[in-house]
């Protein structure tokens, strides 16, 4: 899992059918202690309903897949988590 911020929204009037109806979501993956940018930003199917400047977890692979109940269709990234806090050590 990772730690991002939803950072903006996909607009898409064709996609996969698999994908009519989903939200989709820029997310800006992030380093939980500094809150800080780590990597390049993601494009993820939410799961949720996170709204952008929301923290949020991220699964990738074949659990973003799962968390949809969608084991064919083409998703690699999936926001399964809004997050209230981080308290880290």
């Amino acid at each position: 899992m990772l730690v991002a911020m939803v950072i903006g929204t996909v607009v898409a009037t064709r996609k996969h059918e698999r994908l009519v109806g989903d939200k989709i979501q820029v997310v800006q993956p992030l380093n939980p202690r500094t809150k800080s940018a780590q990597g390049d930003p993601l494009v993820a199917v939410d799961a949720v309903g996170a709204g952008v400047g929301e923290l949020v977890l991220i699964v990738q692979g074949s659990s973003a897949r799962k968390a949809l109940d969608k084991e064919s269709c083409p998703v690699d990234a999936t926001i399964v988590g809004i997050i209230d806090q981080v308290d880290v050590e």
